[in-house]
């Protein structure tokens, strides 16, 4: 089965999460290896799937206590500090908002320890089939409440990207050393990044319609997606919203060049268009398929 955009408005990352068909297979199916089906075919917004698998990922409410925290100034590129880290089976972006249950005991050792200092940790994707990924993103704590039975319920925010260098401990929980991860300025000097970010907010808009028309749901325009963010930060954003292709968005978030990122997010979007539009044909025509 191809894999089907869907649009679901969250109220915790206020974003749209879109489920998107690999850009390098426009016709996947369901031939995939049972690991890639599970994280890539699943058509339930990963918010939801969070809900209903309690073992994994919880939505936590937004009525939390804030503790709140004032950051230094930001790490330079060059610069290795020592980080633990969280793997995970999905993708952190800058900037993105990240609810998470902690239960199992070394990460509840290492909330307690966090929650003294400065509340930040490395989120970096790993699964069973191609392991943990050597670039992950910085979340910091903005939210948290402790439960009676010493579980944690955590608001948390993408701040850098970075990159592992060495592994400094694996108990309690993993440490490692990192750098810190930015983007590089473009190699074509003549690349326009606003021209190529309203290209891809315009694909997004017509993902969002198609998919809704298809879902049964009023085909409204979305309105402003970028919200005046800067080429960059809009990139991010756009990966974030790719919920159900982690290994997409992991490919997206080790990119070190805004427009490349750009590139294959337009590119991605677009094939998703053609299918929705391919879709939206087929349903006409057979209007109860």
């Amino acid at each position: 089965m191809a894999l089907l955009p869907q649009i679901l408005n969250s109220r915790t990352t206020s974003s749209f999460g879109l489920t998107l068909l690999n850009p390098n297979k426009p016709n996947s199916s369901s031939s995939s290896s049972p690991s890639h089906q599970s994280q890539s075919t699943n058509l339930i917004s990963p918010l939801h799937r969070r809900r209903r698998n309690s073992n994994l990922l919880r939505c936590s409410s937004s009525s939390f206590p804030e503790k709140h925290h004032t950051s230094g100034p930001p790490p330079q590129s060059d610069d290795t500090t020592e980080l633990p880290l969280f793997p995970l089976p999905l993708v952190l972006f800058p900037g993105a908002i990240l609810p998470l249950q902690i239960f199992e005991f070394r990460y509840r050792m290492m909330m307690h320890t966090l929650l003294q200092t400065d509340l930040r940790f490395g989120v970096i994707y790993s699964d069973s089939t191609t392991g943990t990924a050597d670039v992950g993103c910085v979340g910091e704590v903005i939210k948290h409440e402790r439960l009676v039975d010493d579980r944690f319920f955590l608001i948390c925010k993408g701040q850098e990207r970075f990159r592992v260098t060495n592994i400094v401990r694996t108990k309690p929980y993993l440490v490692a050393n990192v750098t810190w991860l930015e983007d590089k300025p473009s190699s074509d000097e003549e690349e326009d990044l606003e021209s190529l970010a309203v290209e891809v907010e315009t694909y997004m808009k017509d993902v969002i319609r198609l998919s809704n028309r298809l879902n049964g749901k009023p085909e409204k325009e979305a309105q402003d997606l970028r919200r005046n963010l800067f080429p960059t930060p809009f990139s991010f954003f756009v990966g974030s919203t790719f919920e159900g292709a982690p290994r997409e968005q992991q490919a997206l978030l080790e990119l070190e060049e805004t427009g490349s990122r750009l590139k294959r997010e337009k590119e991605t979007l677009r094939n998703t268009l053609n299918y929705l539009t391919a879709a939206s044909a087929v349903k006409d025509v057979f209007p109860s398929s």
